[in-house]
């Protein structure tokens, strides 16, 4: 009796951390996840706003937070259009973590370049662009974007956050799960999470 039971625990052990792990793979995170402080960035790849917000307030945050152990930064997926979607699935796409936020900065570094024109296979192409630098392959990336499974998963995390944060347009930023409403400028930001250490 006693060998079954360690038997099931070993098993109950590996099916939590199978799914720990699914969920932490789920959401693109960096930083610590004993942070005193989470910030969730609920984002679609095709909005300028949330280019600016990263490309200003992100690299800052990094270096005065995030690498100190005092943040942790989350990139939630929110979609707002099929390319958003596609980019969003060409940055999965990658197994490296770092990689993945480098994919996310030339994404919306190169946002007025890959996000622009009708036209979703010329869209597709400048997003593949985007993945050879970092390394991904065609093959690799022309499998991701047929992968049904990488969609839905994008797609249940913009519906589950729709639902739990009631988002209303992108960026929505969550401090430590209260929405941040202020204009989005760096110092300002600072002193808001600097309240919550």
């Amino acid at each position: 009796m006693k060998e079954m039971n360690k038997f099931f625990f070993k098993i109950l052990f590996l099916v939590f951390i199978t799914f720990s792990i699914k969920a932490e793979n789920a959401i693109l995170s960096i930083g610590s996840s004993d942070s005193k402080v989470t910030i969730k960035v609920f984002s679609s790849l095709t909005c300028p706003h949330c280019a600016s917000f990263h490309n200003e307030i992100f690299e800052n945050l990094k270096k005065d937070f995030i690498d100190k152990g005092q943040v942790r930064f989350e990139h939630h997926a929110f979609p707002l259009d099929l390319a958003a979607l596609n980019a969003e699935i060409i940055v999965r796409c990658h197994v490296d973590k770092d990689k993945k936020f480098k994919l996310l900065e030339k994404f919306y570094n190169k946002q007025k370049v890959w996000a622009v024109g009708s036209d979703i296979n010329k869209i597709n192409d400048s997003i593949k662009k985007i993945g050879l630098e970092l390394n991904l392959s065609m093959k690799k990336m022309d499998k991701c974007l047929k992968d049904e499974n990488a969609q839905d998963n994008i797609l249940n995390q913009r519906i589950n956050a729709q639902k739990k944060y009631k988002i209303e347009s992108t960026p929505t930023i969550i401090i430590n799960d209260k929405k941040y409403t202020g204009k989005v400028d760096y110092q300002k930001f600072k002193k808001a999470v600097e309240k919550k250490l």
